[in-house]
């Protein structure tokens, strides 16, 4: 079996974070920006950073707290034009150990509870994955509108109010 790296990861080893909060500022190099277009369906993604903040919470689970920061090219749903777009997003993720018969209480209106398997969290991974949720699904170009011109059930081809 082998295993699958992320594109853009960034490892956090868990024995580094201590009682207090730590900030990880992180950015996606090139290589990593195409290869995320890519697996993402985009034109093209010019920029991904991110300030990622971890926190210790009780329970044995860590907190993870980010603004994501992307600049994406996508193909207009309609015509195909690119559609160029900026992302913002703070983002809140809750990680905790996946032990069988450990229940946790997580708030998940505000918490997204993740399971971690090891010793680390990839802040990188997490980032990604919170690009492809703020992404556009149905992205429009300006003025792109679909032309419905007629009902193939009509001899006409054109559909008339009242057939």
């Amino acid at each position: 079996m082998s295993i699958v790296r992320p594109e853009f990861s960034r490892r956090i080893e868990l024995a580094r974070l201590g009682a207090h909060e730590t900030a990880y500022p992180i950015s996606a190099g090139p290589a990593e920006r195409e290869a995320l277009a890519r697996r993402f369906d985009l034109l093209s993604l010019d920029r991904l950073d991110a300030e990622i903040r971890l926190r210790r919470v009780g329970g044995g689970m860590v907190r993870l707290s980010g603004r994501l920061r992307a600049d994406v090219v996508q193909a207009c749903v309609v015509s195909l034009e690119p559609v160029a777009s900026a992302i913002e997003q703070d983002f809140t993720l809750l990680y905790g150990p996946t032990q069988p018969g450990k229940s946790v209480m997580v708030d998940l209106e505000t918490d997204v509870a993740e399971p971690f398997e090891g010793d680390a969290i990839d802040i990188g991974e997490a980032a990604a994955q919170q690009l492809a949720l703020a992404l556009d699904p149905y992205p429009r170009a300006p003025g792109a509108r679909l032309e419905w011109g007629g009902d193939a059930g009509h001899p006409s081809g054109k559909r008339h109010i009242g057939d």
